[in-house]
């Protein structure tokens, strides 16, 4: 039976700003979610949009940490 938890969990996502298009590497916590993002080219406050726990969910090319390990909303 395969270990669940054997799969690696990445820590960085790249967010795209839905007002500018700009893209960032960004490190995520591990263990919260994060709910705003403040977009580093055109000052957007970024928030998640509805039925997401956090910016990375939205915006980010990879899920928050504790939706990758479980599946779970971490908000």
């Amino acid at each position: 039976m395969p270990d669940e938890h054997s799969a690696p969990v990445e820590l960085t996502s790249i967010l795209t700003c839905p007002a500018c298009g700009h893209k960032a590497a960004e490190k995520m916590p591990q263990d919260a979610c994060q709910w705003f993002h403040e977009c580093p080219a055109c000052k957007t406050l970024l928030r998640p949009k509805p039925g997401d726990c956090c910016v990375f969910c939205s915006y980010g090319t990879i899920p928050c940490p504790p939706m990758q390990a479980g599946g779970s909303c971490c908000g």
